[in-house]
């Protein structure tokens, strides 16, 4: 296989045995690597000629089968590239022309500051670093345009809801002409402050991407170190009235919290039409984590499916998730659904995973990022306050769009990777980038990689 940097760009399947490249955990230097099948499972192997061999594993069991999880594409690169692929993937990131996807969702880390000290944290949060100042989000939004064309934004951090000029940052992002805006939030200034959660909608916000790992106070006081179930209750309870979109978002710890994915379900499903979807994320290990990883601490796609489908007692069927159109295959999950009025779920559509790589036509992997940008943003905004009352009266055809509108539901899961399980392949193809300080667009796992000494290659590094 060629060392260049665009090399195998996955669109040709990914069956066990074919070859990639990764980062020695240790010292982040770029690797060859190898998906080997052992049994059921897939591993990911390879070796340091200074640190030695690792093997991790990323997915486990046979439904879905890992050689039929697949959705080969063409590649789409950034616009306009900001960095040139001299050093190589993952040290060149930027964008650089090598890149394989568009950005589809643009991250802005507003601050970094947190109310929370939570045990497990990707951005490590809770330094008093200064926040950026109104000119440099300005500066921000730019680049995205400049770089990868209009996407959505996502305001994230630290916690955003420390500062005080978020309804500032929300209107800049509105102005610059991005229409959907979504703030990744631990919630806890928008249960406790009356009229919160209504300002930032004034302000523009869609949609609540919510940190929701469970309906146990255990589960937070494990994750979180501290109780805050009844503080999410709270904070769903604003974000509906304010007709605010929540999407609820669990990391997914094994023995901790997995127990609890049909429950957080069925919560969703109780909270109303403005509850849009839940977002499962298998924990990663860079940033801030108890412990390096072995294989009983790590979670696959394959695994967080069947849980879905084992703890609803069949309501939400295996064959209804899909491998995405946007980022690499292996990297996420997806299912849309239609609420029925019994407290069911219809499945929109039915994924064809028993076709072989083989016979699967390569999409484009533009329009693929545009019918995520374009599906997230319809999908994950507010259904709007007067939205259910008006679907059950409706009898024009317009009455029939809000109803579909209001009572969609999305479930769907990403599997970032860390510095044990790192796949170039799929980095390659990642269509969620964090905006550095510089203003250069990183995808989202390269710029929180990090070693297993805590050194990272681009979270809080200034350039040289």
């Amino acid at each position: 296989m060629s060392q260049g940097y665009g090399e195998s760009a996955g669109h040709s399947g990914h069956g066990s045995g074919h070859g990639t490249w990764s980062v020695c955990p240790v010292c982040l230097q770029r690797i060859p690597a190898q998906r080997a099948r052992q049994g059921q499972d897939v591993y990911l192997r390879k070796h340091c000629p200074e640190h030695g061999s690792f093997a991790t594993i990323i997915w486990r069991g046979q439904e879905p089968g890992f050689a039929d999880w697949v959705r080969p594409k063409t590649p789409s690169g950034p616009q306009q590239p900001q960095t040139s692929a001299d050093k190589g993937c993952p040290h060149s990131c930027g964008l650089c022309a090598g890149h394989k996807q568009r950005t589809c969702t643009a991250l802005l880390e507003v601050s970094q500051r947190c109310g929370l000290q939570c045990p497990v944290c990707f951005a490590d949060a809770g330094n008093q670093q200064p926040d950026p100042d109104l000119d440099t989000v300005a500066f921000w939004y730019e680049q995205v345009l400049q770089t990868s064309g209009p996407s959505n934004i996502q305001l994230s951090g630290g916690e955003p809801t420390q500062r005080d000029d978020l309804d500032r940052i929300i209107g800049l992002g509105r102005d610059a002409g991005f229409s959907f805006v979504q703030l990744n939030t631990n919630g806890l200034r928008l249960a406790r402050e009356p009229g919160y959660a209504q300002h930032l909608r004034d302000a523009g916000l869609d949609s609540v991407f919510l940190q929701f790992d469970g309906v146990s106070e255990g589960v937070y006081e494990r994750l979180r170190g501290a109780p805050l179930w009844r503080d999410k209750q709270l904070v769903v309870e604003a974000c509906c009235r304010a007709g605010l979109g929540v999407v609820l978002v669990p990391t997914l710890v094994p023995g901790v919290n997995v127990r609890e994915v049909g429950d957080i379900l069925r919560f969703a499903l109780s909270a109303g039409p403005q509850v849009r979807g839940v977002h499962f994320q298998p924990i990663s290990y860079f940033g801030r984590f108890p412990s390096p990883p072995r294989d009983q601490d790590r979670l696959t796609l394959p695994e967080v499916m069947r849980a879905v489908q084992e703890q609803t007692q069949g309501l939400v069927p295996l064959g209804s998730f899909q491998p995405p159109g946007c980022e690499h295959s292996l990297c996420s999950f997806h299912g849309n659904y239609l609420r029925t009025p019994g407290g069911g779920l219809q499945p929109l559509s039915q994924s064809n995973i028993s076709k072989s790589a083989c016979c699967s036509q390569p999409e484009s992997a533009e329009q693929g990022a545009l019918r995520s940008i374009d599906y997230t943003a319809k999908q994950w905004a507010g259904a709007g306050i007067e939205s259910e009352a008006r679907s059950t009266t409706a009898r024009d055809f317009d009455g029939l769009l809000n109803q579909l509108t209001t009572w969609r539901f999305s479930i769907s899961g990403m599997a970032f990777q860390d510095a044990w399980n790192l796949d170039l392949e799929r980095l390659q193809g990642c269509c969620i980038h964090v905006v550095a300080p510089d203003g250069r667009l990183v995808p989202f796992c390269a710029y929180n990689l990090s070693a297993a000494s805590g050194r990272t290659l681009y979270r809080g590094v200034v350039p040289a």
